[in-house]
């Protein structure tokens, strides 16, 4: 299955991969070189298709858990001071997605968008320090029943150069739904309550909708 924000590239790129194979057929007689640029057009085809590839998740929901909004890889988890909506300490955890993850981002928790903004801005490496706050970003803000508001930040990165985001404020939206996309490489940043406790490590591989990335304590845990 591929994700829909996909379907206008995958028509073109089937086109002209068409179009090279068919050229290259009628009007290149060496043999070596027509077979360079049909290889590498079919390589090209593979490498778009598996971008936009959208596996089903069957997600466990559970509003005690937060769960990963895309696959990747944690880059970041740390004590922060959220400037845009919280305007205070918040615990943080990037992840950093690779042009060969999938990209479709997720909900991480079900409840009720307060907050959904989008920001223009450059295209720093997405693990650029300033990248979450200078890149082009879309910031959203789910009020949660266990951790109350939460916020997740999709941040475009060097390649990336387009953010699909679904989140409109007064959705009721459900964990390990589609929330959006982002083409060709980026990063997501979670904001989440000083007391949840984060389920993850630094450079661990997560996957969007099944791992978890953090727990809320019991009351009489606190």
């Amino acid at each position: 299955m591929f994700h829909k924000e996909g379907q206008k590239i995958i028509t073109i790129t089937f086109i002209l991969i068409i179009a090279i194979v068919l050229l290259s057929e009628q009007f290149i007689n060496i043999n070596w070189l027509k077979w360079i640029l049909q290889v590498g057009a079919l390589v090209f085809l593979i490498l778009i298709l598996q971008f936009f590839r959208n596996p089903t998740r069957k997600t466990i929901k559970s509003f005690n858990d937060i769960l990963a909004p895309v696959d990747g890889k944690v880059v970041v988890i740390e004590e922060v001071e959220e400037t845009e909506y919280f305007k205070g300490k918040r615990k943080q955890v990037s992840i950093f997605m690779s042009p060969i993850n999938v990209h479709v981002t997720r909900y991480a928790a079900s409840g009720v968008i307060k907050y959904s903004k989008y920001h223009p801005g450059k295209y720093l490496v997405a693990w650029h320090p300033k990248a979450s706050t200078e890149n082009e970003r879309t910031t959203v803000v789910i009020n949660t029943p266990k951790f109350g508001d939460i916020l997740y930040r999709q941040i475009a990165g060097a390649l990336a150069k387009r953010i699909v985001n679904y989140a409109e404020v007064g959705d009721n939206v459900q964990q390990g739904d589609d929330a959006g996309f982002i083409k060709f490489g980026s990063r997501v940043d979670l904001y989440l309550p000083l007391d949840s406790t984060i389920t993850v490590k630094l450079n661990q591989k997560v996957v969007g909708a099944k791992t978890c990335i953090a727990t809320m304590p019991s009351s009489n845990e606190r």
